[in-house]
This record gives structure tokens, sequence and C-alpha cells, in this order.
């Protein structure tokens, strides 16, 4: 397995975000950015984030509305939180190095068993196995383990750990997940080429696509909602942020309902933001989708022209639309404002 990786490894694309120089802070800033997104959406944030934050130490510095106005656009936003929070607890608690302790590592914001791994593994050469949904679907492979997701996860984790190599405990973690990425696919797995292939027990029976098992996923029942698009005549959007808790938590966002399952378009107005001056809002036609990991959503949109001195409701502020890409946007957000703003 090893030697496999030594032939291939530097010519793997996320290899850049993969820790290729096993820095602590590289580690784990790829590690938290590629939860559940893929490595062609990460690379450019990650450019970004260490262009502008090179050390956890100027991470921590930085404020929180700078951090999420970063992470804008690459969805889950608690991430960014944790990542925040995880770099200030670095510098506070452990003098701005990261501990070679699983145990500590486990101990800090949005860092769990699988990110501390990893850190343990290819930034400190530790035993350990980090295990991602490239390394299940290997090791499930592997074993033929028929046992279904998430059930099975801690016998795929019991099963890649008996697989540690005695040293190159990171080159090995690594060496998983890139087979899982380019040969040991979901779907049409490149077997020829696998350096497990005479171990594969899946591939021995020929049904290795049909691994890992997996529960039926639950589908989350649609939710609608109402937003409201306020423009004043000197191209100013009204903003506010949402809060703290909850979903996209802290982010920016144009006024709007709750999204219910239940929701009543006829009633929508009755959460427009209230000027002194009443707004003559204006339905558009269609509606805004949007999915997030739990539910789907659609959002109908209201747009309003307003003078441009109108005053801004508590709670809430004027933007600038030329300055609207540097706000901490989250992506169902920007769908509604290019909605609303396709026409001007």
């Amino acid at each position: 397995m090893l030697a496999w990786y030594d032939r291939h490894a530097r010519v793997l694309p996320w290899r850049a975000l993969r820790g290729v120089r096993a820095h602590p802070y590289h580690v784990w800033l790829s590690e938290i950015m590629l939860q559940q997104t893929t490595v062609k959406a990460v690379a450019p944030y990650y450019t970004r984030f260490l262009s502008r934050w090179p050390t956890v130490q100027s991470l921590a510095e930085a404020s929180l509305d700078d951090v999420l106005r970063a992470w804008a656009g690459l969805g889950y936003y608690a991430r960014a939180r944790n990542l925040h929070a995880c770099a200030r607890a670095v510098v506070e608690h452990h003098g701005g190095r990261f501990p070679d302790d699983m145990s500590a590592l486990r101990a800090l914001p949005g860092i769990g068993d699988y990110t501390a791994a990893a850190i343990a593994a290819i930034a400190f050469d530790l035993p350990a196995v980090p295990v991602d949904g490239n390394v299940e679907r290997v090791v499930s492979r592997l074993y033929a383990v028929d046992e279904q997701l998430p059930a099975a996860k801690p016998a795929i984790k019991s099963l890649a750990t008996s697989m540690l190599p005695p040293t190159r405990s990171g080159d090995f973690a690594q060496a998983l997940m890139d087979l899982g990425a380019t040969i040991c696919s979901p779907k049409r797995p490149a077997c020829a080429s696998c350096p497990f292939a005479r171990a594969c027990a899946a591939y021995a029976r020929g049904d290795q696509e049909t691994f890992p098992r997996k529960a039926p996923k639950r589908e989350g029942q649609l939710r609608r909602g109402a937003a409201f698009v306020a423009v004043r005549a000197d191209r100013q959007v009204l903003l506010r942020r949402r809060p703290e808790k909850g979903l996209l938590a802290g982010m920016t966002e144009v006024p709007g309902s709750e999204w219910t399952h239940d929701f009543d378009v006829t009633v929508a107005l009755d959460a427009a933001p209230g000027f002194r001056r009443k707004a003559k809002w204006r339905r558009l036609p269609g509606v805004v989708r949007h999915v997030f990991t739990h539910f789907p959503l659609e959002l109908t949109v209201f747009v309003a022209q307003l003078p441009s001195m109108t005053r801004v409701p508590n709670g809430m502020r004027w933007t600038r639309v030329d300055d609207l890409a540097g706000e901490a946007l989250p992506n169902v957000m920007r769908k509604v404002l290019a909605h609303a703003l396709a026409d001007r």
C-alpha cells in the first residue's frame, strides 16, 4: 500500500490540501474545509485562508465576521465558527501550537474523532487512522462489511486501525484517502489498478459497487418562506444578521419570514420589514430553491423600491449592491439576491 502511495501520491490533485508539508495548522485547516465538501470547491478557499491568515495566531486574532465573510459560499457554516473558536483555543490554551495528543485534540472546538486522527497521523505521525467517506468505502469493500452505515462505523474504524503499519502512519492515512478518491470510487472502481485487489473480499465476490451498505435516507419535509429585498434608489440593499444559534448562525441575510412546512404566502407580507413610509412590495414570479442537509427550501421573493434617504429599521443595515460580494451571505441568500437584482 505504501509502495503504491509513494509511486502515485505526487500526482494526486488534492495532495497539496492533505498536508504535503505536514504542518498541523495546514492539516487542520484543510480537513475542516474538506468535511462534506469537494476538493475542487475547497481549493480556492484554502489558498485564500492561508494567504490571509498564514498562522493559527493570525486566524485567532481575526474577527468572527471576517472569517464568516471569507467562508461565505462554502456552506456548513458551523465549521467556520468552530474554526475561529478552535484557533483561539489553540492560542489561549496551547501557546499557539496544536497538541500532539488525541485527547487534547478532541477537546478543541470543532474537532471530532476524524479530524483529531487526521492531525495526529499526518502532522505528528501518531498511530491513528482518520476514517472519512473514502476510507469507509475502501475498508467496507476490502472486508465485505455487510452491516449498514451508520451502524457499521465502529466496525469499519476497528478494521481500518488493524491495518496500520508500524511506521508512516500519516502516509498510510493519506494513502487510504487517496485510494478511495482515485481508484476505489463509488461507481466503476478501477479494481485492476488497486494494490488491495487480490485481498479484497468484495472484488472476489464481484459486488464491490454495493459497498458500503447504507440505510435508506429519509428525505426532509419541504419548508417554505418569504424573502424581502428592499433596494434604495442609491443602490443600497437592506440586510440583517441571523441569530447566533441555529441554522446559518451569525450569517448575513435579507429580511424574511420563518421557514415552515405550512407557510401561507397570502399573509407573507406580515413578516416584511417596517419603514416609516409604507413600502410597496412586488412579488417576483417563481421561487428560489435551495437544499440543506436535512430539508429542501423554497422562498418566495418580494422586492420594494425605496427613496435614497429611507432610514434603516432596527437591527438591520444598508449595504451597497456593489459590496455584496464581500458580505457573509450563505448561498441561499446569494440566490435570493441574484433573483431579485437580475434586471437591475
